[in-house]
């Protein structure tokens, strides 16, 4: 049997501390992140009374990528996660576009979250919402967590878990408290407003809707510090997205029949609480909104800067980028580089047009990945890895999903997307001059079996 992957690196390298939970926990994690608290009102602008059934539409979408990614990341063990499938399937240009794409996606989706966790916190401190003021609050809060994640692997794996049992448990009450509350008590049911979706509406909240999910194939980044991802990848994605499925409908329902004129608040969670609990029950309730938002963050510091360390290690980056800490083991030039660039796109963007964007980013990705499915089997017909039933039919569906999504990006993320584009060729451009010496020449492209 034989696997798919980049040739074997230095002995010195990440330590493999991510187990299956772990694994599963840091999908779930980055799955559900700040969207749970963020998009149920932009979704009932667009929806109104529709916006729960909508989110099967899009289950079904991101179904068939995860389930092409299932099958495609099981060949793989190395870190790198779509930018190492790219470069088997397609070769060294395609993965630069795709690892620039991810990159992007990562850092904006990350901002989005780091912007709603303002939103929240000015319930307390409603000081922070003054730019000075949110800026310095941004900078501590993505310097600890880097500074965490700096110190190795454990302590980032450590506080994942933690964040991601928090947010499921305050998810699994505000949800599940929702709906008991309109059976045994109709008399707080809110009635939604009026909406007639027109075609836009229905794409754009699609969208939104594929960024709520997206973050699974960004977990799979660190699967060089996985003890077993090809056993464990398709289990944790399943469990994944059901969950994610789950929480996201119960919200969405509760959201537009607790809270009147859902569509106009940017803090639904919180607006629930208030209807619910009180005041006393709603501070907690922020609280924990706060503790869950900044487990988002802390599975993505996590993942996002192995990402860098690939491509630098691939030679598609400077050296620096695959620097290893020699005490903490960690990708600590990678993660200061992601903490810079996350912490400047969330002063300067709101929570609306870094998740657009995001969203928009990650399409690609997901074309990619859903390509790389029948490309990878034509490839390496013999590998060790999960087959997918029917994977050739999943992988067409999921094609089809977006690109007709992709075709509803508006200028502004088309103008990220082509400068992202530009980027990514100018790399392949510096690589390529770079192959050209009579030592690079001789050097593998870092796709083979291992």
């Amino acid at each position: 049997m034989s696997q798919v992957g980049p040739a074997p690196i230095r002995a010195n390298h990440l330590r493999r501390a991510i187990g299956r939970w772990s694994l599963t926990a840091l999908m779930v994690n980055t799955m559900i992140g700040a969207s749970a608290f963020g998009v149920p009102s932009l979704l009932a602008a667009h929806l109104g009374k529709l916006s729960p059934q909508a989110y099967y539409a899009a289950a079904g979408g991101v179904g068939a990528i995860a389930a092409c990614l299932a099958e495609v990341s099981s060949q793989f063990r190395t870190t790198g996660g779509p930018y190492l499938y790219a470069r088997a399937a397609f070769g060294r240009f395609a993965s630069i576009q795709v690892g620039w794409l991810l990159w992007v996606s990562r850092i904006a989706a990350s901002s989005a979250v780091a912007n709603l966790f303002i939103s929240y916190l000015s319930q307390f401190f409603p000081d922070v919402a003054i730019p000075s003021s949110r800026a310095i609050v941004l900078t501590l809060l993505i310097g600890f967590l880097a500074t965490v994640n700096y110190r190795g692997v454990s302590g980032g794996v450590l506080i994942n878990n933690f964040f991601t049992l928090t947010k499921l448990i305050l998810l699994v009450l505000l949800a599940g408290g929702g709906l008991a509350a309109l059976l045994l008590h109709p008399a707080i049911r809110a009635t939604p407003d009026t909406v007639s979706p027109n075609t836009s509406d229905w794409f754009e909240a699609i969208i939104l809707m594929v960024y709520a999910y997206g973050g699974f194939e960004s977990a799979l980044i660190a699967s060089g510090e996985a003890r077993d991802p090809r056993k464990d990848a398709p289990m944790a994605l399943l469990i994944a997205l059901l969950t994610a499925t789950a929480v996201y409908i119960s919200l969405q329902y509760v959201v537009l029949h607790i809270v009147p004129h859902a569509a106009a608040t940017a803090t639904p969670a919180v607006d629930v609480a208030k209807r619910l609990v009180g005041p006393l029950g709603t501070t907690l309730v922020t609280a924990a909104i706060l503790v869950s938002i900044y487990g988002y963050l802390s599975a993505t510091m996590l993942h996002a800067p192995r990402l860098t360390l690939a491509m630098g290690e691939q030679g598609d980056l400077p050296g620096f980028f695959a620097a290893i800490h020699p005490r903490f083991q960690s990708p600590h030039l990678s993660i200061v580089a992601f903490a810079v660039l996350l912490a400047a796109f969330s002063i300067a963007g709101s929570f609306r047009w870094n998740a657009i964007l995001s969203a928009t980013s990650r399409l690609f990705v997901y074309g990619c990945i859903a390509a790389a499915l029948p490309a990878l089997r034509r490839k390496h017909p013999s590998t060790d890895a999960f087959r997918l039933p029917f994977g050739p039919l999943f992988a067409a569906l999921a094609l089809v999903f977006t690109a007709v999504l992709v075709t509803r990006i508006g200028i502004g993320g088309l103008a990220v997307i082509g400068a992202s584009s530009v980027a990514a060729t100018f790399t392949w451009f510096w690589r390529r001059r770079k192959l050209q010496s009579p030592k690079a020449a001789a050097s593998t492209d870092g796709v083979g079996r291992t």
